[in-house]
């Protein structure tokens, strides 16, 4: 994905008439000094917008293996159970044997809700997640943008990659995006419900 096709929000809204930050360093001599505020960002409470801080939740991990390769199907099973046990809060699909939708090859997924959520059970499965690799995509709620285009830049731009990125089939993506493109158009041309031609 061409990074250069998106908007993206400033980091700086918000502070556009901050004072400029210190130069100062701290003790260490490399990292830097920062002006506390006293008061925690929100973002360690709620997803920033245009996360999902609803039904769907912030972030769906997918987890894969190649269910040929016993190793790696032996150890995502053991990961799927502990994860039901470790994390029974988190919401937890179907251990699939097979690709499914995009996802090439076998996999099963997890959504994650909150902050803490996120906070705690991706840096758990940095280490447990094993030879597995694993996307991290958010799910974004953005009026007025085509669900198939957002569900494509959450797949692929913003995406978070853990082991190695496994190429995913956003020929699915694209598919639908034309074909809502398509239906577009013959309703632009007057095709569409309650028109009259004249």
């Amino acid at each position: 994905m061409d990074a250069t096709n998106y908007t993206y929000p400033s980091p700086l809204a918000g502070y556009e008439d901050a004072p400029p930050l210190p130069d100062s360093r701290a003790e260490d001599g490399k990292s830097f000094l920062n002006p506390q505020t006293g008061v925690l960002s929100s973002a360690y409470d709620k997803f920033p917008e245009p996360l999902d801080n609803g039904r769907r939740g912030g972030f769906d991990i997918h987890i894969y293996h190649y269910p040929s390769n016993p190793d790696q199907s032996t150890h995502a099973k053991h990961l799927w159970q502990r994860i039901r046990r470790e994390f029974p809060e988190l919401r937890i699909y179907t251990f699939f044997d097979r690709p499914v939708g995009p996802h090439p090859v076998a996999m099963f997924e997890v959504n994650l809700f909150t902050p803490a959520q996120f906070g705690a059970f991706v840096p758990w499965l940095a280490i447990y997640r094993g030879p597995l690799s694993v996307l991290i995509h958010p799910n974004t709620v953005e009026p007025g943008v085509d669900d198939a285009e957002t569900e494509l830049r959450n797949h692929t731009q913003r995406a978070i990659w853990m082991g190695e990125r496994i190429p995913l089939d956003t020929g699915l993506f694209k598919r639908f995006i034309k074909a809502r493109e398509e239906a577009a158009a013959v309703v632009g041309e007057g095709g569409g419900e309650g028109e009259s031609k004249s």
